[in-house]
């Protein structure tokens, strides 16, 4: 290797701080479409399913807990604390608060960056079969972006019920 060329690996270093970039910009994006909302305008629910905003951020608190801990720990729903299916992941029961919600995603946010950050990218995790941990980032990466984009259009619905 010439003295100019990098070293093996050192791509990786910078993709990998890229990815974590995204992620906490998307988690930052959901977080904040609950910011100056009141709690029912939080559970607000504007289409058929049980789509709102607090669920949501419920919701990608469920996602993270599949695949940053159960796709590489191989731990159930159960021993994770998240609800056992996605569809469930959105229901609202009456102890979610804005803040409860918000706590739970911190909590998990913080598990999954430790449970990340021992890993490579180029590990091979078998939890939930087996995935290179690139291939989870690109999964969280997917589901966040879509949820994300979900959340702007709620969020400029339920604020457009604000203007006279």
């Amino acid at each position: 290797m010439g003295a100019s060329e990098p070293e093996c690996g050192g791509w990786t270093v910078d993709l990998r701080g890229r990815l974590d970039e995204l992620v906490d910009g998307y988690r930052a994006a959901l977080r904040g479409s609950l910011d100056g909302l009141d709690e029912e305008q939080a559970r607000r629910r504007l289409v058929r399913s049980k789509t709102t905003l607090l669920g949501l951020v419920k919701h990608v608190t469920y996602v993270e807990g599949v695949w940053f801990d159960q796709a590489v720990t191989g731990r159930s729903y159960r021993e994770i604390g998240i609800a056992s299916t996605p569809d469930r992941s959105f229901t609202l029961t009456r102890a979610d608060t804005i803040a409860s919600v918000l706590d739970a995603h911190a909590e998990r946010c913080d598990a999954s960056r430790r449970t990340m950050a021992a890993l490579a990218l180029d590990d091979t995790v078998d939890g939930r079969g087996e995935r290179t941990v690139w291939a989870l980032y690109l999964q969280v990466l997917r589901e966040l972006a879509q949820h994300a984009g979900h959340a702007d259009i709620l969020r400029e619905q339920v604020l457009a019920d604000r203007i006279p």
